[in-house]
């Protein structure tokens, strides 16, 4: 069977092969509506699909976006990844995700050796483990375009899209205090210097403890990888004087704790308040209803995604900036309130 070519949609649409190209990239300013419907009958009259690999040869671009993050199961990564895909689609351009694990050797290869690079993708969303300093300081110095999502890389000068942290803990610890909770804990994945969110949520718990005048119990800090954190709150919970009130620094931490609750027969919230950081899709839903602080994630995608693109236009010279995003308290039920 003979190939369709660009020619013979051109030939059929009755217009030149130039305005057949203005039309597969998008560039309709001078092209009239009529004209942009010939050409598309024509297409599809044809059965034409574009050369991309000579496309992307000619224009001196893929059209491609490569989107790394540390937990494809993190509702945070959910949410992001949909804004920024719904953003990639408007400008015509596609993601290849990718998944490290948290695992910086994971992520290394992702970038440098296998994938993204090789596939010579525009740029690169990157949800970091924190590590790999050197491969991402040698993007920067060569002007790739790099923005990174909910943590930063200390030391490199990239876009980074991040919540306030310290805000969405004192959020939980002002609203707990409020309704009359003094003993409050906090749980956590392992602190590590360079996951920044958890080291900013954990130094706001405690120094808005510390200003409403209430008790810092380092007991009462749990930080524990998530397999072994059921463990270690039975630990907490066979202290004398238990906390009044937990905190889940995240959706993984609090999946854990209401594991724990449900197992030990705890009641949510007349033996134990709740409250976490993301807004999980059950949390209305769940019995009872869960206290949330929830990010703004798809702003947060379409920031990553805006950020990107001006990088990869090169209209202006590119000045990284950090952009933190306010969290928001849902009040429900898991709770009690005065």
């Amino acid at each position: 069977m003979k190939k369709v070519t660009m020619a013979d949609v051109a030939k059929l649409a009755n217009v030149s092969k130039s305005t057949v190209s203005q039309y597969l990239n998008k560039r309709y300013e001078y092209m009239s509506e009529e004209t942009r419907k010939r050409i598309a009958r024509a297409i599809e009259e044809l059965g034409y699909q574009p050369n991309i690999i000579a496309r992307s040869l000619k224009q001196k671009t893929t059209a491609t976006i490569g989107v790394i993050v540390f937990n494809i199961l993190h509702m945070l990564t959910i949410q992001v990844l949909h804004a920024i895909e719904e953003a990639c689609q408007e400008r015509g351009f596609h993601v290849i995700v990718c998944n490290s694990d948290d695992d910086p050797e994971k992520e290394k290869k992702y970038i440098d050796i296998d994938m993204l690079l090789a596939k010579q993708v525009d740029g690169l969303i990157v949800f970091p483990t924190g590590k790999n300093k050197d491969v991402y300081q040698r993007l920067v110095e060569e002007r790739f375009p790099l923005v990174f999502v909910d943590r930063m890389v200390p030391g490199i000068e990239a876009d980074a899209i991040l919540l306030d942290n310290k805000r969405a803990a004192a959020l939980a610890v002002e609203y707990l205090a409020s309704n009359g909770y003094e003993r409050i804990g906090v749980v956590a994945p392992p602190l590590v210097s360079h996951v920044v969110p958890r080291v900013e949520r954990i130094e706001g718990f405690r120094q808005t403890l510390t200003e409403k005048g209430l008790p810092v119990i380092a007991d009462y800090v749990v930080a524990a990888e998530i397999s072994s954190i059921q463990s270690e709150l039975a630990k907490l919970f066979a202290l004398g004087r238990p906390p009044q009130a937990l905190f889940a620094i995240n959706d993984l931490t609090l999946m854990e704790i209401l594991h724990f609750v449900k197992n030990n027969g705890i009641h949510v919230p007349d033996d134990l308040a709740l409250i976490s950081v993301d807004d999980v899709p059950f949390a209305d839903i769940y019995t009872p209803t869960l206290t949330t602080i929830a990010q703004p994630t798809f702003a947060m995608g379409k920031k990553a995604a805006e950020r990107l693109f001006m990088q990869i236009a090169k209209k202006q010279r590119h000045k990284p900036q950090i952009f933190r995003f306010p969290p928001t308290l849902i009040e429900r039920k898991s709770v009690r309130q005065i």
